[in-house]
């Protein structure tokens, strides 16, 4: 079982900077890809970015070119540093991993972090 503790969120004015950050521990033998999900009130869970363990990335339309995803595999961490913020940023971040065992794919989740982009 791996545990994802994520750090980094907080309030922030439109056009601001933040940095989330998680760690992975536990059982991170297998991990492949490793990314941020965010689910804004009312909304559905949605993809941010994730970056698979060769560095290969993937992103949103609505944050590429002001988000950019980054992991260390020596630390089993993966940060995500978020530019030019905008109130429809404002979401719960969540961490997940993807670990892999064959034959068996497993999903872990973090608890969450707030950004809040607001004046």
């Amino acid at each position: 079982q791996v545990q994802l503790v994520e750090s980094g969120g907080g309030l922030v004015q439109p056009g601001g900077s933040l940095r989330l950050s998680c760690a992975a521990s536990g059982t991170i033998v297998g991990i492949t890809t490793m990314g941020w999900y965010r689910q804004a009130p009312g909304k559905q869970l949605e993809l941010v970015a994730r970056i698979t363990n060769d560095g290969n990335t993937n992103y949103a339309d609505s944050v590429k070119g002001r988000f950019t995803i980054s992991r260390d595999n020596a630390k089993n961490t993966v940060d995500l540093q978020m530019s030019s913020l905008k109130p429809e940023d404002t979401a719960v971040y969540y961490c997940n991993v993807v670990r892999f065992r064959w034959p068996t794919t497993y999903d872990s989740w973090g608890q969450g972090t707030q950004v809040t982009v607001s004046a």
